[in-house]
């Protein structure tokens, strides 16, 4: 699944670019060529913890890329649609470590965050050894893991829908039954105060509309003065009309006297009388205009007035008030007939809470017997990890109290190391060695069930040689034969079963001034060397080729 590591101005490495291939890949080397600093990389690229440490010597930032080929459907890919990310089918994983100590993160060239790059690796990738904080043994992931095993999933899917449910038909019992106290406190003032405010009938936006409504008719009021004023001086007893009319009379006798005189004067004088005519005409329009009913004010000033009264008393704005008083009457009719309904949403929360609790008691009961089956599985595979003595158990704990989307159980890997000793958690109990012997067998036990596709493991074979070598080798190729596997090891009996023999090296630069990570492919012929070389050390011996070229065929 992993297509290809890129790792550039990395501490040791200036430019690196790992094909890996399916199956089983190890990687070997001398102690302190760069395997750890290789598996810090890729721990980076899958969202681990960045540092500045991890940038090469003179470089502004270092990078490491993780191109995966992802199937529809995995789990990363839903991460992916989740976050708005495009899915392309090859997934690159890039990171970006700054010399600073910031880090960028990207998946598919498009920026993320550090969260969603781990969630991402987490699906992708396990990290199994010597560094406990790599490997993906937390104990909240156990439950899943024996579900996974038992093939529960579905069981488990129907489980978090009856959960859902019980949790809804519990919070709307809840709600109803604190809005029945609240209103059974305060009845005789819902009461009253509901009625108050049906009978006011509050409308919202009623104040602005009523406010608009008086200010017009007030002002309309006082226009109205002004034209009354107007209009009584145009067209009143003290009109200026009869008296120019009476003047253009007299005039017109005394026209034939002096024609030219006269007849300008006369036509000035008519056309004066008919602009006041006019305006009187609009005078007595624009007092049409503003006429009114007082009575109809008054009505206005009492409704703002009675709204602005509501308004002070309940301590709500009065566009509120109309909210309120439905909210008011919401609580009087819990009172009235809330009771009815209460049995209703009880009887609906104890009908959800009895098929939860029975399909959790029934996956409780499926999840204890799938744990005795996983427990022989993983302890038929300890005798030859030289784990003869030890004893793996699952801890399936059922506290109906405590339940959960995903049941009443609490499910821990523990083990024993030796006979008479105390149990416990597998993390606290196991040493390091043990802890990556015991994760194997639980590994190979669960293949691709519960499993990233791609698993790494970190000299889990430290401390141990020969035939227990040859059976960690052994089951190493076995749970490749389901997911891509790529173990660092320093066992020949490991080495010699590897489908992709990849050699880590040291080599110096600039006449020894500085030196670098290299990382080679081997060949047929390269290969039983360096198998050679890890079964006799500095010097090679003829016997050694001859036991690595024997390993080799044995594996094949």
């Amino acid at each position: 699944m992993l297509a290809r590591l890129s790792i550039r101005d990395i501490v040791l490495i200036e430019r690196l670019d790992i094909e890996f291939s399916r199956g089983l890949a190890v990687l070997t080397g001398e102690t302190g060529a760069g395997k750890s600093i290789l598996l810090d990389a890729f721990a980076l690229a899958l969202g681990g913890r960045g540092d500045a440490g991890l940038v090469r010597h003179g470089a502004e930032q270092g990078q490491v890329t993780a191109m995966f080929d992802v199937p529809k459907g995995h789990p990363a890919a839903k991460i992916l649609a989740e976050n708005g990310l495009d899915d392309t089918g090859e997934m690159i994983l890039r990171r970006v470590q700054l010399a600073d100590g910031r880090t960028r993160a990207f998946i598919n060239d498009q920026a993320i965050s550090v969260q969603t790059l781990k969630a991402v690796g987490a699906v992708l990738v396990e990290i199994h050894g010597q560094h406990d904080e790599r490997a993906l043994v937390d104990a909240s992931t156990h439950r899943q893991l024996l579900d996974a095993f038992a093939g529960h999933e579905k069981d488990v899917v129907t489980l978090e829908a009856l959960w859902d449910i019980r949790r809804t038909a519990g919070a709307a019992l809840d709600e109803h039954r604190a809005g029945m106290e609240r209103a059974a406190r305060e009845a005789d003032y819902l009461r009253h105060a509901s009625q108050e405010l049906k009978t006011l009938a509050p409308k919202e936006g009623e104040e602005t509309e009523l406010a608009n409504r008086r200010t017009t008719m007030m002002q309309g009021e006082k226009v109205a003065t002004d034209l009354r004023e107007a209009q009584e001086a145009i067209g009143g007893p003290h009109s200026p009309v009869s008296a120019l009319s009476a003047a253009v009379r007299r005039l017109e006798r005394r026209a034939a006297n002096a024609p030219g005189l006269i007849e300008p004067a006369v036509t000035a004088i008519d056309i004066a009388i008919t602009a006041l005519e006019e305006a009187d005409q609009h005078l007595h329009a624009a007092l049409a205009a503003t006429d009114f009913d007082p009575a109809e004010l008054e009505r206005i000033e009492e409704r703002l007035f009675a709204l602005r009264a509501a308004s002070r008393k309940y301590s709500t704005p009065v566009d509120l008030l109309a909210a309120l008083a439905a909210q008011y009457a919401n609580d009087v009719a819990l009172i009235d007939a809330g009771a009815d309904q209460l049995k209703k949403l009880e009887a609906a929360a104890t009908e959800a809470d009895k098929r939860y609790a029975a399909a959790a008691a029934k996956l409780s009961a499926a999840r204890s017997k799938a744990a005795e089956k996983l427990n022989k599985a993983v302890n038929a595979e300890l005798a030859p990890l030289k784990l003869e003595r030890a004893k793996f158990m699952t801890q399936v704990e059922a506290n109906a109290a405590a339940p959960g989307p995903e049941g009443i159980d609490r499910v821990e890997f523990w083990v024993q190391t030796n006979p008479g000793t105390k149990p416990g958690p597998m993390m606290k109990v196991a040493s390091g060695g043990e802890l990556s012997r015991f994760l194997l067998a639980l590994k190979v036990v669960l293949a691709d069930r519960g499993s990233a596709p791609t698993l790494v493991f970190d000299e889990i074979d430290t401390g141990v040689g020969g035939a227990v070598a040859d059976a960690i080798g052994s089951r190493l190729s076995r749970l490749a034969g389901k997911v891509q596997v790529m173990a660092v090891t320093h066992a020949p009996q490991v080495a010699a079963r590897a489908s992709q023999h990849l050699l880590i090296s040291k080599d110096a630069l600039d006449k020894g001034k500085r030196v670098a990570t290299r990382v080679n492919a081997l060949a047929a012929d390269h290969r039983r060397e360096e198998i050679a070389r890890m079964l006799a050390g500095a010097e090679i011996t003829a016997e050694a080729r001859a036991a690595a070229e024997r390993l080799l065929r044995a594996a094949s």
